[in-house]
């Protein structure tokens, strides 16, 4: 019988041929030769690829027997995961093979502006001595401001607090009980920005986040301060921050990411007070290496049929065909319950499963729910592996309750948790029909039945005539298409929830301009990634 083919496609450590060890045929291809790939592919039950491989839809059509596309590194810009997952092929990524990579390079670019060290060294290198041209300051003291305080940003937290720093940190969805844990004081983003001399942004790229730091955060911070990206371009408005560093509005700026790249034409390139460098944050002989070995291992558990913990799609593995069906779902049921629970930290989640399903094993569903809920809060892939640990680093508290009665769907989930501030949110869902719809059962106590879509906007309000009429009038002029609605109360004239889902992403400002409109107690946008 012929061994599995694993097709790699560009350069990687020894150390990953050995990870996959003796039971497959490794054959090798130059992933940037189109021809070459396609050629090859066909006959692969899995590719292996870093960066520059392009692994899209063509690549996925022309290999029938593909079975798992490993991407040696975080990104996976390269890799089409709607066409593999149409296809039945199971994408993996290795999600934490960069972080320390990613959170030693922060501090590099800290020390880096705190010292000018490059500026000093080119004046030198060209036999220029201008030691009081480069005098710095000390990092002891100083006050650094964290957002986002993932696995990298808790890291750049240790290893900032050994030069004497004060750590204070930005993010909503971290307990104060992790941030006293981790030795950062938790502020608003505003009192980060007031008080930081270094800024350094960790947050995961979405419609949310994309230029959160922009002209009008860059105005709170100090003259002397300097921020810092390494996670994703786009997180900082390149312009506002063109314009914050010509006119002094902030010292300076070290750039790993940006909009495009590689950025040819930005005119950041050309400051004095610009620190930048080619997306370096995994490239460390380190980090490839356990990268390599990382996707050789999770090969290997994909073509013995088991489950992978760092799949980024599909689950694979020992799971009934009837639980199955439940993963996407409790993926998008996340979102929908970290967007709710936007508001305040969580500290617990109950995941209930109710109904016949709970005969099999449905443990999987968890680790669904939470790899949805924490997709677009962190700045890391998020896998089933590192879903619990990214709870458990937050302090939440995480149980799976099964129950075989369900008294109004054959089966029915629930995401249940409680917040920081003393509230509750919930949001269950079922799959009905042959064709297995995904639907919104219940939102906070208010029974609704919504398809999921991409766009999903929910609104709590006083009940009362002509509200629909205002806000449909709000959307309509914007241009926003409502394509469903629902609305459920418990009483005439008491509070209503009424969820939409929309043809498009709908402006922050034109949500806020709804929200006072009708005067809305609670106004939320949720963007559903697939």
């Amino acid at each position: 019988m012929s061994k599995p083919v694993v097709l790699i496609a560009e350069e990687l450590s020894p150390a990953t041929v050995d990870a996959l060890g003796p039971d497959f045929e490794i054959r090798s291809v130059d992933g940037t030769d189109r021809r070459a790939l396609l050629g090859e592919i066909a006959e692969a039950n899995a590719i292996l690829v870093r960066s520059a491989t392009k692994v899209d839809a063509e690549a996925i059509a022309a290999a029938p027997r593909l079975q798992v596309i490993a991407r040696a590194g975080v990104g996976l810009d390269n890799v089409d995961i709607k066409a593999a997952t149409a296809a039945g092929v199971m994408v993996v990524n290795a999600p934490t093979s960069n972080i320390i990579s990613a959170a030693e390079l922060t501090v590099g670019h800290i020390l880096s502006l705190a010292r000018h060290i490059p500026a000093a060294h080119g004046a030198l290198a060209r036999g220029q001595w201008k030691r009081s041209k480069y005098t710095g300051v000390e990092l002891y003291e100083k006050t650094v401001g964290i957002i986002g305080l993932g696995r990298i940003g808790a890291l750049i937290a240790a290893r900032l607090q050994a030069f004497g720093t004060n750590v204070i940190a930005y993010d909503p969805y971290i307990t104060s009980a992790r941030a006293q844990q981790l030795g950062v004081q938790p502020v608003s983003l505003d009192e980060l920005l007031g008080q930081a001399d270094f800024v350094t942004i960790h947050m995961p790229k979405t419609p949310e986040t994309t230029g959160m730091i922009g002209a009008e955060q860059l105005a709170r911070m100090k003259p002397t301060a300097f921020v810092v990206n390494v996670a994703r371009g786009g997180l900082i408005d390149e312009d506002a921050l063109y314009a914050a560093l010509t006119t002094g509005e902030i010292a300076g700026a070290g750039l790993d990411v940006f909009v495009s790249e590689p950025p040819t034409e930005s005119p950041l390139l050309c400051l004095d007070n610009v620190i930048v460098t080619p997306h370096l944050g995994a490239s460390t002989d380190e980090a490839q290496e356990k990268a390599g070995v990382s996707v050789a291992r999770s090969v290997r558990l994909a073509l013995a049929g088991e489950l992978v913990p760092d799949a980024v799609n599909v689950a694979g593995g020992v799971i009934d065909p009837y639980v199955r069906p439940g993963i996407p779902l409790l993926e998008k049921l996340g979102q929908v319950f970290s967007g709710l629970a936007h508001t305040s930290p969580l500290t617990n989640v109950d995941v209930e499963v109710r109904g016949e399903i709970v005969a099999y094993d449905v443990s999987v569903l968890k680790l669904a729910a939470l790899k949805g809920i924490f997709t677009n809060v962190v700045s890391e892939t998020v896998s089933y592996v590192n879903a619990p640990l990214l709870a458990e680093q937050r302090g939440i508290t995480v149980r799976l309750i099964t129950d075989a009665v369900s008294e109004e769907y054959r089966n029915v989930v629930t995401l249940r948790g409680a917040l920081a501030d003393g509230s509750q949110v919930s949001v269950s869902g079922t799959l009905t029909g042959t064709k297995q719809i995904e639907k919104i059962v219940e939102i906070n106590g208010y029974d609704v039945e919504v398809p999921i879509a991409k766009n999903l906007i929910v609104m709590l309000y006083t009940d009362r005539p002509g509200i629909v009429a205002v806000y449909g009038r709000e959307f309509g002029e914007a241009g926003i298409n409502i394509a469903g609605m629902q609305i459920a109360r418990h009483e005439a004239g008491g509070q209503a929830l009424s969820v939409l889902t929309v043809d498009s992403p709908v402006p922050a400002g034109l949500l806020a301009s709804v929200r006072e409109a009708i005067a809305a107690d609670v106004m939320v946008e949720i963007d559903i990634t697939d």
